[in-house]
């Protein structure tokens, strides 16, 4: 892109502001800003006069998990077609690890966090262990692993894991790509500035996976070689089995659009979403969208009608995945705190939150389906998930838990 083109683009959004300090700028500076620019999609900033507008949701409904007896009962012959299905190479997983360390004091990638006690133990290096036994499971078959990195961590997540030899996994069976980022603003919708020289942006949502991994061209490589499910999951939960093979196969033989990897409930206002169905369709209930009546509901075992948190690792059936993409998906406006440079260009890091981030969330994507199997694992051998430093769902909790599995840290 030309800077006639920047500045018509910009124009075009009112986002002049974006060239103020173009003149200081050195010629790979200028050309970054210029690229950035481009890729820019600053039509969502309309979407900041929606911002408390909560999207309206539709009559909630439960839906039924599958439960661990019933997975014991038919335990081989789902493990037999996952292993089919691996084998054939119809599976391929995608990590979602756009995020950093921040929140457990790092400035690195997260995947990158030692967890080790007595020796070194990454939170990437446990991910790929897990993945590892799937592997061995499919009589050493390898399944495609795709990773997520984002603008911000994608060279540190690249040479990290190229540095470790990519913990024994075949460099050939990695393909690293970058998320779709969405520009941040003011209440106005004007975009801030984090660098005299950068747009603030951030990540589009755990929704954007699929998205971003068209844009860089990988659906040619998910046709040549006929994958058929992609089994998504975050870098935070150092527990997580993928693509195991009882799930695949539970997931095939159900023939739905999605499994999804749930946990009982711990409490029945446990901070976790919750499959259900809304309006006939699947979809994800928060936590605090859980009316009082909903959460004393009872099946027909008298148990909890919604008792089933998500753990945010699902099965999509990939033909179904590109006929969501053709379509828009519901972007969320979140307030946030966003560094941004104040009039004379010096760097502010608000106390409170200042504007607006954009979002596409996997609840959203799942609505868009026409079924779903909750699948139930144990939470203490498949839920470890590293959110804080300290208490709970943090570096010292994942640790007992890892422990209790007889994992070496």
């Amino acid at each position: 892109m030309t800077f006639e083109e920047a500045k018509k683009k910009l124009a075009d959004f009112g986002q002049e502001h974006v060239l103020k300090y173009y003149d200081e700028l050195s010629e790979d500076e200028k050309k970054a800003l210029l690229e950035q620019i481009d890729q820019t999609d600053f039509a969502v900033l309309e979407n900041c006069k929606h911002r408390g507008e909560a999207g309206k949701r539709g009559k909630f409904e439960p839906l039924a998990a599958m439960q661990l007896s019933e997975i014991e009962a038919k335990k081989d012959e789902y493990t037999k077609v996952g292993i089919e299905t691996i084998k054939a190479g119809k599976v391929a997983a995608c990590l979602l690890a756009g995020g950093m360390g921040t929140r457990l004091g790092s400035d690195d990638p997260k995947g990158m966090y030692n967890i080790g006690i007595t020796k070194d133990v990454y939170i990437f290096q446990r991910i790929i262990e897990n993945l590892l036994d799937t592997v061995k499971a499919a009589d050493n078959t390898y399944i495609h692993l795709f990773i997520m990195t984002s603008e911000k961590n994608h060279e540190k997540t690249t040479q990290f894991l190229k540095e470790h030899n990519y913990f024994g996994y075949p460099e050939d069976k990695i393909t690293f790509f970058k998320q779709d980022m969405a520009p941040a603003s003011d209440y106005n919708g004007k975009v801030y500035m984090e660098e005299k020289g950068r747009i603030s942006t951030s990540p589009n949502g755990n929704a954007g996976w699929f998205s971003s991994m068209l844009k860089a061209g990988l659906g040619d490589v998910l046709h040549k070689e006929g994958i058929e499910w992609i089994d998504i999951f975050a870098v935070d939960n150092v527990l997580q089995r993928i693509a195991d093979p009882c799930f695949v196969g539970a997931t095939v033989v159900n023939s739905v659009s999605v499994g999804a990897k749930v946990v009982k409930k711990a409490a029945p206002n446990e901070g976790v979403g919750v499959m259900c169905l809304e309006d006939g369709k699947p979809s994800i209930v928060e936590y605090y969208e859980l009316s009082q009546e909903m959460m004393d509901a009872k099946d027909e075992n008298g148990d909890p009608a919604y008792n089933y948190g998500v753990i945010l690792n699902y099965l999509f059936h990939e033909p179904e995945l590109e006929e969501i993409a053709a379509r828009a998906l519901p972007l969320h406006v979140v307030e946030k705190k966003i560094p941004y440079l104040d009039e004379n260009g010096n760097l502010v890091k608000p106390e409170e939150p200042n504007g607006c981030k954009f979002e596409q969330l996997v609840l959203d994507m799942i609505h868009e389906l026409k079924s779903c199997l909750p699948y139930e694992v144990v939470r203490e051998h498949e839920f470890a998930p590293i959110k804080n430093k300290t208490g709970k769902d943090s570096v010292e909790s994942a640790r007992e838990l890892c422990k209790k599995n007889n994992i070496e840290l």
